[in-house]
């Protein structure tokens, strides 16, 4: 479990986001992802919290 919230380099599907939250929590990368999914049928500003969160989450070093 890392110790702060980064990216990774490996292992990510489109920014590496769902894959650093989940690293960070010790949570399965599918579960997070899954969330992330399913919470866009909710109205709400997900996409946009993921964008920044790309923006913002430094990527892991090597």
């Amino acid at each position: 479990m890392a110790s702060t919230l980064t990216r990774p380099r490996n292992g990510k599907v489109i920014a590496g986001v769902c894959a650093g939250i989940a690293d960070r929590f010790g949570l399965s990368p599918f579960l997070v992802r899954l969330a992330f999914v399913l919470s866009c049928i909710l109205p709400g500003p997900q996409f946009i919290a993921y964008i920044v969160m790309w923006v913002l989450m430094p990527k892991r070093g090597v």
